[in-house]
């Protein structure tokens, strides 16, 4: 089907989840589609659309589940996909997409798919659990297709009875956006000027050893198991630094005493949030992630392509984004003993290092090319399109579509 004017619809809860997708709206609207991005206020938002060429719109909604509040934000998400005349709405993340594909299915979108990045209810307990869980289960249902990030959380989420095998997709080999190998993660050259002012910023001798750690600096990420693994490194390695990138969260706040010694060690070097990681991983020699959960790793393929080893553990979304012994090490998560011992595996051989390093930038190079993932992508909307709207009536009917019912 010929995408011109075809209204496409991106919806997140919080403006900085666009980043996952930057070049991809671009991308389809050089493919002829209508571009909108749709989440709450915030200069970001404002950003990404004037960068990517999409039409902003913006719906206050909060991560949390506010009964009252989300009936409000279901309404006006309504009223913006029935002005704009959506006709495929791509909603991300599990509360953006319980409110837009409600508002979606009510709005009588043709096309409507919840892209699931993950599932956070795998990692908690009671009734937090049991919401995010109904979260997953409504936006599935009221959706006609849904988009996983990777095979292995396709697999628990089929397993968890979110959603039925037919209709949950992965396209080629998983992740968001895939990954700009031939740009900005890209390996330095031979001269390593960037990697030496990188360290330079943090007082790091070009001698050392750097350990990198790329996300979201709370307990859900392991902190907790990589400073017990760095205390059991640190001594070992004299000349061994920890870059630590990404931001703290009070939602998921870590424990005193390990806060305390990652704000206190000298050779911990906390960056805090910055988008130009590539001059970061440039000054690393390792990349880890100790996560318990994930939807699919970016930060160990986004490693991978600037050719570094990563140590990550045995969950699903790091499933897919290393392979054990070629690329990476995966361990157990929750196991201090273990990740130390990975980490200290490529310390003591910087042969293993280049060669784990080498590999995974040529498996990124053949698997997550971000133009093969949009143009997956633009297929799997063209091809619902054929399939759905005919059902529909047209866009400029006087009558407006009845709500959808899921498929």
């Amino acid at each position: 089907m010929n995408p011109s004017s075809v209204a496409l619809v991106h919806l997140t809860t919080v403006p900085m989840t666009l980043r996952c997708l930057s070049g991809q709206p671009g991308f389809m609207r050089d493919s002829g589609f209508e571009v909108h991005v749709l989440s709450s206020p915030g200069e970001e938002l404002d950003k990404f659309a004037l960068r990517e060429g999409a039409a902003p719109h913006a719906v206050p909604m909060l991560r949390r589940i506010t009964p009252l509040r989300d009936i409000v934000s279901v309404v006006r998400i309504w009223r913006i996909l029935r002005a704009v005349g959506a006709q495929i709405v791509d909603a991300h993340t599990p509360k953006a997409g319980l409110l837009g594909m409600l508002a979606a299915w009510l709005a009588g979108v043709p096309v409507r798919i919840y892209h699931m990045h993950g599932l956070p209810f795998v990692t908690r307990r009671g009734i937090g659990r049991w919401l995010l869980r109904w979260t997953e289960t409504v936006a599935s249902l009221l959706s006609h297709r849904v988009l996983c990030v990777s095979h292995s959380v396709r697999d628990v989420a089929i397993a968890e009875g979110v959603c039925p095998p037919a209709k949950i997709r992965v396209l080629l080999d998983g992740s968001i956006n895939g990954v700009d190998a031939m740009g900005r993660f890209k390996p330095e050259k031979g001269d390593g000027i960037v990697r030496r002012a990188s360290r330079a910023k943090f007082g790091i001798a070009e001698d050392s050893l750097v350990v990198g750690f790329v996300g979201r600096v709370v307990r859900d990420k392991g902190i907790v198991e990589l400073v017990t693994a760095w205390r059991a490194l640190r001594s070992e390695f004299p000349n061994l630094h920890l870059v630590v990138v990404g931001p703290f969260e009070a939602e998921d706040p870590l424990p005193e005493q390990i806060e305390r010694v990652l704000k206190s060690d000298p050779r911990i070097h906390l960056v805090g949030l910055d988008w130009n990681t590539p001059p970061l991983y440039s000054a690393m020699d390792l990349v880890v992630l100790p996560t318990y959960r994930e939807g699919f790793g970016v930060v160990p393929i986004e490693a991978a392509a600037m050719a570094l080893p990563v140590v990550a553990t045995r969950v699903p979304g790091c499933l897919d984004g290393v392979v054990d012994g070629a690329t990476g090490t995966l361990v157990p998560p929750r196991d201090a003993d273990s990740l130390a011992q990975a980490l200290r595996n490529y310390l003591r051989d910087p042969g293993l290092r280049r060669a784990h390093g080498a590999a995974g930038r040529a498996r990124v190079l053949q698997k997550f090319r971000r133009e093969a993932l949009w143009s997956a992508i633009r297929d799997e909307y063209q091809s619902l399109m054929t399939a759905c709207l005919p059902l529909r009536q047209p866009r400029d009917a006087s009558v407006g579509p009845s709500p959808g019912s899921a498929s």
